[in-house]
Parts: C-alpha cells; sequence; structure tokens
C-alpha cells in the first residue's frame, strides 16, 4: 500500500480544476493516482460554505491543524509535573528525577530531556536552570598542586577498597572559600557515596586533622585516599588518631578519587567559589549534606547514599 502523502498546493490547484469540470472523485483520484477517501477527505475539510473548493484557502487552512497538531507536553499531567517539581527543590537532576520517576511509574515513560525541555521553556513555576541545576556553564575548579612525600600510594591500596567492597573506605579532599574565608573538609565513602564534611578557618595541616577527627567521629574507618596537598602533611597523625592507613593518589590524578570530586562539584552547586566558609554555621553545612547524602545515585541504582546503606545493613 502507498504510504500516505499530504496534499501539495500543486495537486490542491489541480483537484480544484477536476472538480470545476465535474469529475467525480473517483475519476479524480484515478488521474491523480490518489486513493478516493484522500480525494474525499481533502474535499470535505477543505471545501468553502457554499461547496466550492479553493486550493489557497484549503492550504491555508492544512497550516493551521498542522500548527495545533502538537504533542501534549508530557509535565502537562498534574502528578507528573508535581513529581518532578518537588525533585527539582530537592535540587536532583533531570536524570536522577526520570530514573526515579521509572521506578515508581514503569509504565509512564518520562525522559530527561522531557524535563530539561521544560526547565528551558519555562514551564515549571519558580525552576529555572540557573538556580536548581547544578551545571552553570562556570569553569572547572584549579586544584592545588602542591605536593607531600607520602608513605603509601593509591597503587598499595587493598583490593577491597578499589572494588568498593565494603565501607569504611574513604576519599578526601578540602574545597575552598576565598582567600582567607576558610574551607571545607570532605569525606566520602567510596561504597555508599555517604558524605562528610566539616568546615575550618584556614588549610593549615593541624586544622585539617582536627577537621578529620570531627567529621569522621564514630565512624570505622578502613582506609582514607588523599591528594598530594600540603594540608594532609600531618598524615601520620591522622592515620593513627583513626587507627587506618592514608593512600595517596597521582600528583594531577583527580579521577583516582572520582567519588570525593563529584561531590565536591555538588558542593559547588550551594557553595559556589569565593564562598566565605566562616560564615557557614555547622547546622546549615549538615543540612546541604544531609540533603547530599539523600539524593539518589546512579551508581548506586537510584538509591540515595542513606537508602543504600539501610538496604545493606539489613540484608
Amino acid at each position: 500500500m502507498q504510504s500516505y502523502q499530504h496534499f501539495t498546493l500543486l495537486e490542491r490547484e489541480s483537484l480544484s480544476e477536476k472538480i470545476r469540470e465535474g469529475k467525480s472523485f473517483r475519476q479524480i483520484a484515478r488521474e491523480m493516482g490518489r486513493n478516493v477517501s484522500n480525494i474525499s477527505r481533502e474535499y470535505n475539510r477543505n471545501q468553502n460554505k457554499d461547496g466550492s473548493y479553493h486550493p489557497w484557502r484549503a492550504t491555508v487552512l492544512y497550516i493551521c491543524r498542522r500548527k495545533l497538531c502538537v504533542r501534549k507536553p508530557r509535565l502537562d499531567d498534574e502528578k507528573a509535573r508535581d513529581f518532578v517539581t518537588r525533585a527539582l527543590e530537592q535540587f536532583w537532576s533531570p536524570e536522577i528525577i526520570s530514573e526515579r520517576w521509572k521506578m515508581e511509574h514503569p509504565t509512564i515513560p518520562l525522559a530527561h530531556a522531557t524535563i530539561y525541555r521544560s526547565i528551558k521553556r519555562k514551564h515549571l513555576d519558580g525552576i529555572t536552570a540557573k538556580t536548581h541545576l547544578r551545571r552553570r556553564g562556570k569553569r572547572k575548579n584549579v586544584h592545588n598542586t602542591k605536593v607531600i612525600y607520602p608513605t603509601h600510594t593509591i597503587h598499595d591500596r587493598p583490593e577491597e577498597a578499589n572494588m568498593r567492597a565494603r565501607f569504611g573506605d574513604l576519599e578526601g579532599d578540602t574545597v575552598y572559600g576565598a582567600i582567607g574565608k576558610g574551607s571545607l573538609v570532605t569525606l566520602v565513602d567510596r561504597a555508599s557515596r555517604q558524605l562528610y564534611a566539616v568546615s575550618i578557618p584556614n588549610r593549615e595541616s593541624d586544622t585539617v586533622k582536627t577537621a578529620f577527627a570531627a567529621a569522621l567521629d564514630g565512624v570505622d574507618v578502613k582506609s582514607i585516599t588523599l591528594d598530594n596537598g600540603s594540608e594532609f602533611a600531618k598524615f601520620p597523625e591522622i592515620e593513627e588518631q583513626h587507627k587506618t592507613t592514608v593512600y595517596f593518589a597521582d600528583p594531577h590524578s583527580p579521577w583516582q578519587r572520582g567519588s570525593n570530586e563529584n561531590i565536591n562539584g555538588l558542593l559547588r552547586f550551594f557553595y559556589p567559589k569565593g564562598t566565605n566558609f566562616l560564615l557557614v554555621d555547622h547546622d546549615e553545612l549538615q543540612k546541604i549534606v544531609n540533603l547530599i547524602n539523600h539524593r539518589p545515585r546512579k551508581c548506586l541504582g537510584w538509591l540515595s547514599p542513606f537508602e543504600f546503606i539501610s538496604k545493606k545493613c539489613c540484608s
């Protein structure tokens, strides 16, 4: 069967001329190589009130119908719209929202591209890319290039830590504010991606050592992987106070601490470059940490770190 093709202006002009000649729809269909139902439908849709047919008017009516014939936006559905809006207010990414929606509504599709498109077209009240999406078009952070001389490198790290086979293997780093405005010490569990963070007034090695003690109070630490920043110069004392081993990544190799780098990127959404961490109190920081620890992750099967730990501990 011939696939359906929309009438062109030339075909409409030919149809109009044949109608004026008094030819039947069947005869016109044979001459134009069309199905008789195509001819009948075209005439009935676009005829004038007096029964005549004008090709230009028919073309204008066709164009108007085509403009109205668009797919209904998925987020016109109130249930999906509310779900997406609530998730964006928790600063979830569109990909996270899409996958969590699939988990809860497997028969109703919702692509992350739909969410991005709705944000771009401002279809969601109070939601903009600048205020609710992680990427804001800013340049990547320039990391500290100072180095120290480690006792253990990442190549000495046990296989359990490399395979993320247990809780307690941590990756650590610092997130800088402006000059003289403090920093954050961040630690991320490699298996669960759970974040621990405290603010510090400066990057002195003694300050960082004290921050590790505050952040990891009550945590069973198996290993810690750090970069080569001079703020970690007191690593032998950190090893002693946490009864663990500190491993250092290769210089200029942030991908070897990918989990920590990714979480630091999330923190930058809330605390952009130039943030005065001296004004960030403990309760405010822990509120952000809690928000991140309840954020679903693709690498965890769209579970949050909190849900992942609960599932593993209960299984």
